[in-house]
């Protein structure tokens, strides 16, 4: 087996955490999802990591989705018992919604096409590719997963 899997030529690459990626979660987009307006989809997310509103809350005011991020990683409050089972679904519905709340997102997951999408992350092998492209890519599998409920509507 090859150290380096093929990779699709046509791939589009994204970046979850630059803000300047019309696809990432940092882009500065707001929605209003579960009866609060979010800054964006990483601040939606590292909120739901959270029962407590009041943390969620804090996450959701946190200047920057860098901040919001900071936040979200932080142990000094437990995160929820079933976080591990619903993560995937919490992003899916981030990226869905904020997709449509703004068409300008959702033209630009258009616009890659039927292409394969990976989350270019050297060190996250959970929702990016990993280092040696051997990660499990969620972050580009829910793009491709919203891009194709989308295209439904």
């Amino acid at each position: 087996m090859a150290l380096f899997p093929q990779m699709d030529d046509n791939a589009v690459f994204v970046s979850r955490t630059d803000p300047d990626d019309p696809l990432g979660s940092y882009q500065a987009l707001p929605f209003f999802l579960d009866d609060a307006e979010w800054p964006s989809i990483a601040h939606y997310f590292h909120a739901m990591k959270f029962a407590d509103p009041a943390m969620r809350e804090k996450i959701r005011q946190a200047p920057t989705p860098a901040k919001a991020a900071r936040l979200g990683r932080s142990r000094l409050k437990r995160i929820r018992r079933d976080w591990r089972d619903v993560r995937i679904t919490v992003m899916t519905r981030a990226v869905y919604i904020s997709c449509r709340s703004h068409p300008q997102q959702a033209d630009a997951l258009e616009k890659t096409g039927d292409n394969l999408i990976i989350e270019n992350n050297s060190y996250d092998y959970f929702w990016g590719c990993g280092r040696d492209r051997r990660g499990d890519n969620h972050y580009g599998k829910i793009l491709m997963n919203v891009r194709s409920k989308l295209r439904e509507i």
